[in-house]
C-alpha cells in the first residue's frame, strides 16, 4: 500500500510516498480503508520536532511512528475477531495522535480508540476534518469551564482550531468575539459572532469588553497583552508555550492565587468526544472549515501550505477516491 513515511525529523521534505505493507488487525481491531485525513499543525509539529520535548512521545532520536496523520476518515474494509462496536462496510472517522497512521491507504485502530460512525449525509472530506482542530477547542473550552451567558475572546478564529472553538462556543450561547484577518471577516460573521476584529488594522485589546475566557488558537498573544481584558478571575490559553516557555510557568503559578490566570491543558482523546462532535456536525452547529485538498503524492507541498501560516481551516488530504 502507499503512505507518506518519515525516517527522521525534519522539513516537509523528508516525507517521502512509498510502498509499506499492509496491516493486519488483531482481534480488538479494525482495518480501515482510508479515503482522506489532513496535514495539519500536530502532523507538521511531530514531524518537524520543533519542540524537542514531542520527541519524549514520538522517538528520542527518530520516529517511533513513520506514518503520520492523527485524524482520518474511511470505511471498515474488515474487523477482528473480537470487535463488536464496528462492522465492515462502516464510514467512521476519527483521531490518534499516538501512533497516527492517517497518511496512508489502511491503517488499524482499536475499536476502543476515538472512533465514530460518520453522520449519513457527510462526505469523507467534511469527516476526516471533524476532529482534530475541534479536538484541542473542545479540550481548552472544557478546561476552562465555559458556561452560557459568558464573554469569550478567540484569537486566530479561522484556523482548524479557532474556527471550530468558535463554533462549539456559539452551540453553546456564548457571547464570542473573534480576531481574524480581512479576508475571512464574511466567514467568521457567519459563525454568528457578537463581535469581530480585523487584526490587520485593528487593535483587539482597546475593546470595552471583558472576557471570562481568552483562547489564543494560534499562539501569537501573551497573558501580559491580554490579561487586562480579562474579567477579575478570567482564564487564559494558548494553544503554543508562548516566548521561552512563558506559558507553562504562567500555568504552574497563576493558579495558585486567586485572580486572573494561565491554564496549558494537556489534551485527551475518547470516543465521548467524537460522539460530542458528530452530534455538533448532525444538528448544524459545527460544519469543519475547508480551505483545500492535496492528493497523497503532493503531501510535501500540502506541509509547506500549512506551516505558510495562509491556511484557512483545515487542509485535506486525499488518500482514495
Amino acid at each position: 500500500m502507499k503512505a507518506a513515511v518519515y525516517k527522521k525529523y525534519g522539513p516537509p521534505e523528508v516525507v517521502q510516498v512509498m510502498d509499506i505493507q499492509k496491516p493486519t488487525p488483531s482481534e480488538n481491531e479494525i482495518l480501515i480503508k482510508v479515503y482522506a485525513s489532513t496535514v495539519n499543525r500536530t502532523d507538521a509539529g511531530f514531524r518537524s520536532a520543533q519542540y524537542f520535548v514531542s520527541r519524549f512521545f514520538s522517538g528520542l532520536f527518530r520516529p517511533k511512528y513513520q506514518v503520520l496523520g492523527c485524524e482520518f476518515s474511511g470505511v471498515v474494509e474488515a474487523i477482528g475477531g473480537n470487535v463488536t462496536l464496528f462492522k465492515a462496510g462502516d464510514r467512521v472517522f476519527g483521531f490518534n495522535d499516538n501512533s497516527f497512521g492517517g497518511h496512508a491507504e489502511f491503517m488499524c485502530k482499536s475499536q476502543d480508540d476515538a472512533l465514530a460512525i460518520i453522520p449519513a449525509e457527510m462526505d469523507f472530506h467534511q469527516a476526516a476534518a471533524l476532529s482534530e482542530g475541534a479536538h484541542y477547542a473542545l479540550n481548552n473550552i472544557r478546561a476552562a469551564k465555559v458556561t452560557a451567558g459568558q464573554n469569550v475572546l478567540v484569537y486566530g478564529a479561522t484556523g482548524a482550531i479557532g474556527s471550530a472553538a468558535v463554533q462549539l462556543l456559539i452551540d453553546m450561547n456564548v457571547h464570542v468575539t473573534a480576531v481574524a484577518n480581512a479576508k475571512n471577516m464574511g466567514l467568521i460573521k457567519s459563525f454568528g459572532v457578537d463581535e469581530v476584529f480585523d487584526y490587520e488594522i485593528e487593535d483587539f485589546t482597546q475593546t470595552k469588553t471583558r472576557f471570562d475566557f481568552i483562547f489564543d488558537a494560534v499562539g501569537k498573544s501573551s497573558f501580559k497583552q491580554c490579561k487586562p481584558l480579562l474579567k477579575p478571575e478570567g482564564i487564559y490559553i494558548s494553544t503554543e508555550l508562548g516566548k521561552r516557555g512563558a506559558n507553562i510557568f504562567l500555568a504552574l503559578y497563576t493558579p495558585l492565587f486567586k485572580g486572573k490566570r494561565v491554564l496549558f491543558p494537556i489534551p485527551t482523546t475518547d470516543k465521548e468526544q467524537m460522539e460530542y462532535l458528530k452530534s455538533c456536525a448532525e444538528r448544524g452547529s459545527f460544519s469543519p472549515v475547508i480551505d483545500r485538498s492535496y492528493p497523497l503524492d503532493h503531501i510535501v507541498e500540502a506541509y509547506r501550505y500549512v506551516e505558510s501560516g495562509q491556511k484557512t481551516g483545515n487542509v485535506i488530504l486525499e488518500i482514495a477516491s
